[in-house]
This record gives C-alpha cells, sequence and structure tokens, in this order.
C-alpha cells in the first residue's frame, strides 16, 4: 500500500526564499485539511519541504503560478477531470516503501494460516499494494504451499494508481531486494535483449490476483465483495490519526469472516481496538 509520507523532514523547515513557489503557512494548512478529507493522511507539521517538492511538480504540470491558485482550482474541480487532478493530489503526496518478502515473519505465519484454511476457498486482501512486491510475495507463498491449482484469490488494491499500474505489469528489476536465487528461478522469467537485467512475475502466480484501486476511506466498503479470510494491512494506518484509524479498523472488522487475520506493520498496535481484534501473534491479529 501505499504508505504516506516519512516522517523524517525537519520539524520546522520552510522551503527557501530562492525556490520557484511560495508554500506560505496558510497553503501547507489547506493541503494538511485537502489530503485528510480525501486519504485519511494525517500530515504531521513540519512537511512543508516535502509538500512543496511533491505539489510543485503538479503546479508546473497544470500552469499554476501559485499555490493558492492551484488549491483554489483543485476545490473547484469537477467531473472527471477534477477526479483525476484529486487522484494526482494524493499519487503526489503518498510515498511507497516495499519490498519483496518484506518483515519476513509474516510469510512464516501465512504459510500455516493457509495450510490450515485448505479445505475451501481463500479469499485474502493486500490493501497496501504499492508496486506489487507484496501481493506477488503472497502470490508465491500461495503456490509453494497449496500449489499452483490453489482455490486463492488476492484482492490487491492501493490508493496511488500510478504504482498499481506498475504492480499490474509485474516487472521488476533483475536484482529485486528480497527474492532468492530460487524463488527468481522458479517464479519469474528473465527478459532477453531490450529487456536484458527485467524480471517479469509468471502467470500461474499472477493468476491469483486481481488489482483495483481502492481508497480506504471510502464508505463503500461492500465493492470489494465477499468478506476476507487473511487481509495485510501494513505499515498504513500508522499514518492515520485515532478517530480515522478507529474507523478503517471497524470496516475491516466487517469486511472480514470470523477468526480471519489481520497482518500488519512492525510499529502498529492495535490494543486499543480489543472489542474488533485481538492480538494473536508478532504483528498479527485476530478478528473477534
Amino acid at each position: 500500500m501505499t504508505t504516506a509520507v516519512p516522517a523524517h523532514t525537519a520539524a520546522s523547515q520552510s522551503p527557501a526564499t530562492t525556490q520557484e513557489f511560495k508554500l506560505t503557512d496558510g497553503d501547507f494548512e489547506r493541503v494538511r485539511q485537502l489530503i485528510h478529507q480525501r486519504a485519511g493522511i494525517s500530515l504531521h507539521a513540519g512537511k512543508q519541504a516535502m509538500v512543496y517538492s511533491r505539489l510543485s511538480r503538479r503546479l508546473r504540470e497544470t500552469g499554476h503560478a501559485s499555490f493558492v491558485a492551484y488549491l483554489d482550482w483543485l476545490a473547484r474541480a469537477s467531473g472527471a477531470e477534477g477526479e483525476a487532478e484529486w487522484q494526482e493530489f494524493v499519487n503526489c503526496l503518498t510515498t511507497n516503501l516495499t519490498a519483496f518478502f518484506r518483515e519476513e515473519h509474516h510469510f512464516h505465519a501465512l504459510v500455516e494460516d493457509l495450510k490450515a484454511r485448505a479445505s475451501r476457498p481463500i479469499r485474502l486482501w493486500c490493501n497496501a499494494a504499492s508496486t506489487g512486491e507484496e501481493p506477488y510475495s503472497l502470490a508465491m507463498t500461495v503456490a509453494e504451499t497449496l500449489g499452483t491449482s490453489a482455490q486463492v484469490r488476492i484482492v490487491c488494491s492501493d490508493i496511488d494508481t500510478k504504482v498499481l499500474a506498475t504492480a499490474q505489469r509485474g516487472v521488476y528489476a533483475a536484482e529485486a531486494r528480497g527474492l532468492s536465487p530460487e524463488r527468481l528461478k522458479r517464479h519469474f522469467m528473465r527478459g532477453k535483449g531490450s529487456n536484458d537485467g527485467q524480471i517479469r512475475i509468471k502467470p500461474e502466480v499472477a493468476r491469483y490476483i486481481e488489482f483495483r484501486s481502492f481508497n480506504l476511506m471510502s464508505a463503500n466498503w461492500s465493492a470489494l465483495g465477499e468478506p476476507f479470510d487473511l487481509v495485510f494491512c501494513r505499515n498504513v494506518m500508522i499514518y492515520f490519526d485515532n478517530p480515522t484509524q478507529r474507523k478503517v479498523l471497524e470496516r475491516m472488522h466487517a469486511a472480514m469472516k470470523p477468526g480471519g487475520l489481520l497482518y500488519v506493520g512492525h510499529s502498529e498496535n492495535f490494543t486499543e481496538a480489543r472489542d474488533l481484534f485481538r492480538l494473536r501473534g508478532k504483528t498479527v491479529y485476530e478478528r473477534v
């Protein structure tokens, strides 16, 4: 999934006066409000430099001379063109940090959880798919555990449409992090000629996955279909404030089967939501 902005920008940093556009405190506050309303992301104070870096590109591309003009235009935007620009706005302010088999202990746990459910069809949701390394890691684990004919569907979603398009292609650099030589050989095809140095996920692994754009702030969670057995939502909700986090957890609870499992990031803790999820293992929660 797309995760939100990193937390290491200096707390009081402001854009230098020599920069092309001026980002005032008022402009920054408007950006904070808009991204929170649209994507649930809580932008902490001190992210002015990051916001300037990301959104100044949109000002150039859309022909606006100031942040005020761009944000006024965005607020008035409507129809298909407006939705497209809102998506660009969200894409600019999300950051995608991912790798194959990241937080490896989850995949060891997943093997056992898949085996326990192998007698019936399994629905799995990867709702922070980013550029695809995580959902393909899930699909490889399914293939290695249950075989390539297993009755498993992996719904792969992200709020950022650009990274989701990359995930759909399933093409990566041959030296991608997290892949063993054995997995490279078993699950990927190597490019030749002009594609030398690249790898593509094999169709028998990709077949498990369906891609869709999805915003966790959406009210239309029913569009996800039948309840899920397993959900990977890692390093996402640390960027939400507490009320937003609670709202998403309630909706996620409703979208899962009783006894379903929620895999979260190493720095995420939902002990305050014991009425919804109970800790079952290392950063793995069970739906109550």
